[in-house]
């Protein structure tokens, strides 16, 4: 996606106009149209303060990916932890390694029966 598409999707899912976020951010509202329309691209100050307001990287504004490409889901996970409060936010990664200690402990009981079906035999 494009930063426009970008920022436009953040704008809605706060439920709010582009007025209202240039007023906000205290920058034209002709220019933050130009942004979302693609006519023009923001400083890199504006580019920090839209990922700030928004509390999102500037890599996500930017739809830059370092040498690793996400599946659906991974997009999806990080699409809906972007809009959750900080305290939702918490919450879903606590749940998270919730998940991933179940995992582990798992993999502890798995790998431990392995072995003693190993030891058991001969």
């Amino acid at each position: 996606m494009s930063l426009g598409e970008n920022l436009r999707n953040l704008i809605d899912e706060r439920d709010m106009t582009q007025k209202e976020l240039a007023k906000i951010l205290n920058i034209a509202a002709s220019t933050l149209g130009g942004y979302i329309q693609g006519y023009s691209e923001p400083d890199f100050e504006t580019l920090k303060l839209l990922a700030s307001y928004f509390d999102v990287s500037t890599d996500y504004l930017l739809d830059f990916q370092r040498n690793r490409s996400y599946t659906r889901n991974q997009q999806e996970l990080l699409r809906i932890f972007d809009s959750l409060t900080p305290e939702q936010q918490e919450l879903y990664i606590e749940q998270g390694k919730a998940f991933i200690r179940i995992n582990a402990k798992e993999d502890a009981k798995s790998s431990k029966s392995t072995l003693q079906g190993k030891n058991n035999v001969g």
